[in-house]
């Protein structure tokens, strides 16, 4: 009966949020960058299940300088006012129903919203399918918060016609981003942050540099390095910025634009300095234009969060066109 009750007020609330959507179809969706709403029952969210969707959804981030979650989740039970959750840009919605189901649904509360439907017989067929399906929701609001990231740069956005010059690419980069370093070779974007800054390299190499062997990760790093070292520098003399030697880099291949591309995760430190950070190499095989075009977002900001700071880095990066 307790069961019973539950199915029919989820119903109920799921009915007030189509309500909600028809009444205002074209409202946007809210929330901050990487906030997932998890639409879950008590005592689901404080056993297994809750405990099977934390490890997916707030599992580290490989290659930030500090731990932090992959997204900042926020349960919700089905009881709760309908316009707490109904307008959220993430929402997961986990249940026991009498048919085991995953789907994924676009704007269908509003406008920009990602809602994914999760719903077992019992807690272990629940378990499986958020284990089954983990990687295909992590990469559906990845893609979204991307998207997001790029559609907020846009609002106000940086004149590119420097970068077009030079490298026959363009970037959505907001407009809080400045040039710090410009030549034929190599640009330089940094934007102050509370206690730090965020950056943004672009520069280009021979397609030598990297498709000579295997070692891919290799001739990356060295390529920063000497990027590093060349106009990246500390406020002393004879520092300049390096990868950080005891921090083994994350390296997946990507495609960007239709391109093969290396997307490289690590932490940077400073030579003979104490400043240090994380960084996102991407490392784009342009075989069109016969070079290897590297962009890459790295941060200092040491006394603050660095997720969403790389998150936007990131999303720069992933606007790239090629002309």
């Amino acid at each position: 009966m307790k069961y019973f009750t539950l199915v029919v007020f989820f119903a109920m609330t799921m009915a007030s949020c189509h309500n909600h959507q028809k009444d205002d179809a074209g409202q946007e969706s809210t929330g901050d960058i990487n906030d997932v709403t998890i639409v879950i029952d008590d005592p689901l969210w404080n056993g297994e299940v809750g405990d099977s969707i934390r490890k997916k959804l707030a599992s580290p981030i490989e290659g930030l300088f500090q731990e932090e979650p992959l997204f900042t989740i926020n349960q919700c039970t089905t009881k709760a006012t309908t316009d707490f959750f109904c307008h959220n840009r993430n929402i997961v919605i986990i249940k026991k129903a009498n048919a085991n189901a995953f789907s994924i649904k676009e704007d269908e509360f509003a406008k920009n919203q990602t809602v994914i439907h999760i719903t077992g017989k019992n807690i272990p067929e629940l378990i499986s399918l958020i284990e089954k399906k983990s990687d295909t929701i992590i990469k559906r609001l990845k893609q979204g918060e991307i998207l997001e990231c790029q559609k907020r740069s846009a609002v106000a956005a940086l004149d590119c016609k420097k970068i077009i010059e030079r490298f026959r690419v363009s970037l959505k980069i907001p407009s809080a981003y400045t040039y710090a370093v410009t030549n034929d070779h190599f640009i330089w974007l940094k934007k102050e942050i509370p206690s730090g800054n965020a950056s943004i390299l672009i520069y280009q190499v021979p397609m030598s540099s990297i498709l000579k062997d295997q070692n891919v990760i290799q001739h990356i790093v060295k390529n920063r390095d000497s990027i590093g070292n060349l106009y990246v520098h500390g406020t002393q003399a004879g520092t300049y910025m390096i990868s950080e030697e005891s921090y083994s880099p994350y390296i997946q291949q990507i495609k960007l634009e239709g391109r093969k591309a290396f997307e490289t995760k690590g932490r940077w430190e400073m030579k003979n300095d104490f400043m240090s950070g994380s960084f996102q190499n991407y490392t784009i095989i342009d075989e069109k234009n016969k070079r290897i075009l590297v962009i890459e977002g790295f941060a200092y900001a040491p006394s603050i969060p660095n997720r969403d700071i790389m998150y936007e880095l990131e999303s720069i990066v992933k606007s790239v066109k090629f002309f």
